[in-house]
């Protein structure tokens, strides 16, 4: 059984662990030290007025995977869109409706949030993740070009 729920500060170790997971799943060799990455999780994703909307799966009582999204504004004229960060399932969920359940809650925060639409990317080179949102009916907006720059 899946069960989605929104995240509370108790669930910080728990979002650290599963972002490790994304930093292998994406190549990376070192980690940041768990208790850093806790510290920033709770000023992130707790405090602040810009606080994310953070949705943690498990599937049988073990995290599965999440999904971080976060208010943008302006949208289509002056509405306000819901932009998904993060959608990750950790390896031994996939493929069991995981994604689905995380990014239908998305959709529901979205709609209770007034929003006019979801948005996200997707990496090119995760052909996993762009079948994922082929199959549930999101097209490619080719209108739109990513830009990043970095800071540091």
């Amino acid at each position: 059984m899946i069960e989605v729920r929104y995240t509370t500060s108790d669930d910080a170790e728990t979002i650290a662990l599963l972002l490790n997971e994304v930093d292998r799943y994406y190549g990376a060799t070192e980690l940041e030290p768990l208790d850093t990455r806790i510290a920033q999780i709770h000023d992130f994703v707790f405090t602040g007025h810009a606080r994310p909307t953070v949705l943690l799966a498990h599937v049988d009582g073990k995290p599965a995977g999440f999904a971080s999204c976060s208010l943008l504004w302006p949208a289509a004229v002056t509405t306000r869109s819901m932009y998904l960060k993060e959608l990750f399932v950790v390896e031994g969920a996939r493929r069991r409706g995981v994604a689905r359940a995380l990014i239908d809650h998305v959709i529901a925060a979205a709609r209770r949030a007034g929003c006019s639409r979801v948005e996200w990317t997707a990496d090119a080179d995760n052909p996993a993740a762009l079948e994922f949102y082929r199959a549930i009916g999101v097209e490619i907006n080719e209108s739109k070009v990513f830009y990043r720059l970095p800071l540091s």
